[in-house]
């Protein structure tokens, strides 16, 4: 029998996980490629044949997506397998339209065949966008449950930038960990706050090998979600943040309203910032998709540490990245506090930006007044160090989860914001956490 030959459309992440779980070893099919997206320099490697397994010794090839229609013709693609998240309902059927009239079949994977199940209690932390909160949601679910005695063991979603041999599964006890595993800026936002907690987190490439091994050590295992995709794991506890800041969005993008139909709970978050029509669209959308799920109101209030600084100068601001780009977001937290505390003015980073920094303005140009944290690699990593410094500002204020003054050499000033979630009125996150705990 011929076997199905199966293109998987990712950006690695989702797709090698869908792989790992769905393909790898299965006769039935053959994988004859990836393609990529979204992240920067991940077309042009080959998933190792160390992860693929032993149908595929020489691995499996990634390209990018902009030849989808060439690579069905040539490789003589049966199915395509969409594979990542954070994308609109209308962008996953664009790409099905590419897709079938290329002459391929078009699958969605279900949450059947792509959840592992864990031998220790899972609660899982997703979001119907990225930018919602779950970052700061899932730093207070870890101190909930600490608080209650628990051994907590964070497992990351992928973010498998560098070396795939060596991130098949990676442990992170301490902040020397982040240096051994030479971590992106993006990775860092999202290690540095639970290791600050002393919590350990798991991360890489094969979520079947890190989930073995992060139970061997955990009570509970929480599943930290990257984008707004699904849990890797089946969750015994899920929570969804959904972000009133951009209502509809849990009705129309992918898979956000996957997570919030299968919610236990929706965090409602930013009630304060948001306009009170907009929370109150985002409630009755998720009362509609999800009767049953319990509804948490919240805020994220900033922490500014020396605020006065910013008082009467001209400020660059700087945002966690993701949120303006997968997110689509034009400002976050930075651009709030420097309002707040009476910046003169905002520099407009675009004019400064260079190389691959100048790249994203041009292809995110909703984007304009404020810097995101891009640093998929070291050269990246540069390009931002350089474009920070070229910007005629007085202080630079830093709302990113990372310490970007402590990687980067910052020529001026510098603040820091932070914010953490808040829970406004009843029920709370603890009141339905420890309800959970005790059942």
């Amino acid at each position: 029998m011929n076997r199905i030959k199966v293109l998987i459309l990712g950006a690695a992440g989702r797709d090698f996980h869908n792989f790992n779980v769905y393909f790898r070893g299965n006769e039935q099919f053959e994988v004859v490629g990836f393609t990529a997206t979204q992240i920067p320099n991940i077309d042009g490697r080959v998933y190792p044949p160390e992860l693929a397994g032993d149908l595929y010794p020489e691995g499996i090839p990634i390209y990018s997506e902009q030849d989808l229609e060439k690579l069905v013709e040539e490789k003589n693609v049966d199915v395509c397998v969409f594979s990542y998240s954070d994308v609109s309902h209308e962008h996953v059927m664009h790409l099905a339209s590419r897709c079938v009239a290329a002459g391929a079949d078009y699958w969605l994977l279900g949450t059947r065949d792509t959840m592992l199940k864990s031998e220790k209690p899972v609660i899982a932390i997703g979001a119907v966008r990225t930018g919602c909160g779950k970052s700061q949601t899932t730093r207070r679910v870890s101190d909930i449950l600490r608080d209650l005695g628990k051994k907590v063991v964070v497992i990351r979603h992928p973010m498998p930038y560098g070396d795939l041999r060596k991130q098949a599964v990676q442990r992170f006890a301490s902040f020397e960990d982040l240096d051994k595993y030479e971590c992106t800026v993006e990775e860092r936002e999202e290690y540095e706050p639970h290791l600050e907690r002393g919590n350990v987190v798991y991360a890489g490439v094969d979520y079947e090998k890190i989930l073995r091994q992060a139970e061997k050590e955990a009570d509970i295992i929480l599943w930290d979600g990257g984008n707004n995709d699904m849990p890797f794991y089946k969750p015994d506890l899920f929570i969804v943040v959904a972000d009133p800041h951009r209502p509809y969005h849990e009705l129309t993008y992918y898979p956000g309203e996957v997570n919030v139909r299968m919610a236990d709970i929706v965090v409602i978050n930013k009630i304060d910032t948001a306009y009170p029509e907009d929370v109150d669209t985002v409630r009755n959308n998720v009362r509609e998709l999800n009767p049953k799920a319990r509804i948490v109101e919240a805020a994220s209030p900033l922490f500014v540490e020396n605020g006065e600084m910013i008082t009467g100068k001209k400020v660059l601001v700087i945002e966690d990245g993701p949120t303006l780009t997968h997110g689509e977001m034009s400002y976050g937290a930075g651009y709030v506090a420097a309002t707040k505390y009476g910046a003169s003015e905002i520099v407009s980073p675009v004019e400064y930006a260079v190389g691959s920094i100048k790249e994203a303005y041009e292809k995110y140009p909703h984007v304009t007044d404020v810097l995101p944290a891009l640093g998929y690699g070291e050269h990246q990593l540069k390009e931002l160090e350089e474009t920070i410094n070229k910007v005629p500002a007085d202080v630079v204020v830093i709302a990113t989860p990372v310490n970007l003054g402590r990687i980067l050499k910052i020529n001026k000033p510098w603040v820091r914001v932070k914010y953490e979630l808040q829970e406004i009125g009843y029920p709370t996150l603890k009141d339905l956490i420890e309800k959970f705990i005790g059942d």
